[in-house]
């Protein structure tokens, strides 16, 4: 399978409600279920399908991002808390 050409996705619609048309909870239920589904859909879904799932994932993460863009943050996802459990892990000869 050829993995499909994802660089323009902007001009491209999908089926559904859009995005800015979701609840809170909806946009949030929708998300779970694309993060749920990503791994399959990459390994056994057709060109197309991937393609559709990329573009809604990505709508509906902007919109999210857009709502909330003052989300809270985890340290540990952050380059600075990436850094700080690698030197830890090498201080106590932990492997990563």
């Amino acid at each position: 399978m050829s993995h499909p050409d994802v660089s323009d996705l902007s001009t491209e619609r999908t089926e559904g409600v859009p995005p800015d048309a979701l609840h809170n909870d909806v946009l949030l239920r929708e998300l779970s279920q694309l993060h749920r589904t990503r791994h399959e859909t990459f390994l056994y879904g057709s060109d197309d399908a991937l393609r559709r799932h990329t573009l809604r994932t990505g709508q509906l993460e902007a919109e999210f991002v857009r709502r909330f863009p003052l989300r809270q943050v985890s340290a540990g996802r952050t380059r600075s808390g990436s850094r700080s459990r690698e030197a830890a892990a090498k201080a106590e000869g932990v492997p990563e």
